[in-house]
C-alpha cells in the first residue's frame, strides 16, 4: 500500500447544476454551471486544496456525468480509485435556487436510487481506511442499505484509529426509502428522526469527532441547545463535538474540558451551500496540524465564509494562502 492518506471520505458524489442567475426561480433560470458535488466529495476537495492527500469512497453511474466526476476529482487532486460505476443507475444531479443571503433550496435527483448508496461492505479497502490519518463518514451514508452496512463496517474496522469523523449530515428526504429525490414523500419530521437515530448512535460509538449543525445534532441526541448537544455527543463516545450555530458561530467541546466558541466571519453571501463542506475540509486540515480548538475553528469558519461568498462549492474551495490572507484581513 502507498503512504497513508491524510483524509479518506465516504459518501455522496454527483453533479451540481447551479443557476448562473441569482434571485431567480428555477423555472425561469436559463443558464447553469456544472460543478462536482456531494458533501463527502466536497470535504475531500476542500482538504486537497489545503495541501492534504485525500481520496473518496463512492459510486457513480456508468454515464457521461460519471466520466465528468472522475475528471473533476483528478483535476482537484483527489484520488478516485474507490469511485466505481453502477451500470444500471444514473449519476445523481442536484439543482438549487439562489436567493441570498439565506435561502438556497435544493432539488436532488437520485431516483431510482443513488449509486453512492450502493457501496457494499465487501468492496471496501479496509487496510487503507484503517491507515488513513482521518476517516470521514456522513449521515446520508446510513440512510439505506447496502451503504448503511458498508459505513458501519468501515467504522468498526477503523476501530477509532487516528481521527474518525462522523458528519451528522441530516437530509430527511433521504430516509424515505424511495431513492431520495426531492419532493418524493419519504419519511418526514419525527418519523424520519426516529428512524435515523439508532444508526446515528451506532456510528457515534465508533467516531472520535462529531460535526453538525443544531438540527443535525438534535437527530443524534434529542437536544437542541448547542451545549447540551455537544455534551450529549461526548456522552455517546466522541472526543470532540463541533456544533455549528449559524449566525451564532461554532461551538467546539473536547472531552478533556477544552471549549471554544467562535463567532461567524461576516461576508456578503452569494451561495451558502458549500460553506459547511469547506468548514469540514479546513477542520480536517487543522486537526491534522494539531492546532488548538480556537484557531482551528477560526480557520474553518474563514474557509466556510470564503465559499459562501462564491457561487460554486467544489471549485470555490480556497487554498491555504487565501484563508490566511482572509484571516489577516480581519
Amino acid at each position: 500500500m502507498t503512504e497513508p492518506y491524510d483524509l479518506i471520505t465516504m459518501g455522496r458524489i454527483g453533479v451540481d447544476l447551479y443557476p448562473l442567475q441569482t434571485g431567480v426561480p428555477l423555472a425561469e433560470v436559463e443558464t447553469f454551471g456544472k460543478f462536482l458535488g456531494g458533501s463527502a466529495t466536497n470535504v475531500a476537495v476542500a482538504a486537497a486544496r489545503l495541501g492534504r492527500r485525500t481520496a473518496v469512497i463512492s459510486r457513480t453511474g456508468r454515464d457521461p456525468f460519471g466520466d465528468y466526476v472522475h475528471r473533476a476529482l483528478r483535476g482537484f487532486g483527489v484520488d478516485d480509485r474507490w469511485v466505481t460505476p453502477v451500470p444500471d443507475l444514473p449519476t445523481p444531479v442536484t439543482f438549487c435556487e439562489i436567493f441570498p443571503p439565506d435561502d438556497f433550496p435544493l432539488y436532488f435527483y437520485r431516483r431510482p436510487k443513488a449509486p453512492d448508496l450502493v457501496i457494499h461492505p465487501g468492496e471496501l479497502d479496509l487496510a487503507a481506511i484503517r491507515a488513513a490519518r482521518i476517516f470521514w463518514v456522513t449521515g446520508t451514508g446510513l440512510s439505506e442499505e447496502p451503504s448503511r452496512g458498508a459505513t458501519l463496517a468501515a467504522l468498526e474496522a477503523r476501530a477509532r484509529r487516528g481521527t474518525t469523523v462522523f458528519d451528522l449530515d441530516w437530509r430527511p428526504m433521504f430516509w424515505g426509502g424511495r431513492g431520495g429525490a426531492s419532493g418524493d414523500g419519504g419519511a418526514t419530521g419525527a418519523a424520519a428522526r426516529a428512524a435515523a437515530r439508532p444508526y446515528y448512535e451506532a456510528a457515534l460509538a465508533h467516531a472520535t469527532v462529531a460535526v453538525g449543525n443544531v438540527d443535525e445534532a438534535e437527530v443524534a441526541t434529542g437536544h437542541r441547545d448547542p451545549m447540551s448537544c455537544a455534551l450529549a455527543l461526548l456522552d455517546r463516545g466522541v472526543e470532540l463535538a463541533v456544533v455549528k450555530q449559524g449566525p451564532k458561530g461554532v461551538l467546539a467541546v473536547h472531552r478533556d474540558g477544552r471549549t471554544a466558541e467562535v463567532p461567524p466571519t461576516p461576508v456578503q453571501v452569494v451561495n451558502g451551500l458549500g460553506a459547511g463542506d469547506a468548514f469540514g475540509g479546513a477542520l480536517c486540515h487543522g486537526l491534522l496540524a494539531g492546532w488548538e480548538l480556537e484557531p482551528a475553528m477560526r480557520y474553518a469558519n474563514a474557509a466556510g465564509a470564503i465559499v459562501a461568498s462564491r457561487l460554486a462549492c467544489s471549485s470555490a474551495m480556497p487554498a491555504a494562502e487565501e484563508v490566511e490572507e482572509f484571516l489577516a484581513g480581519r
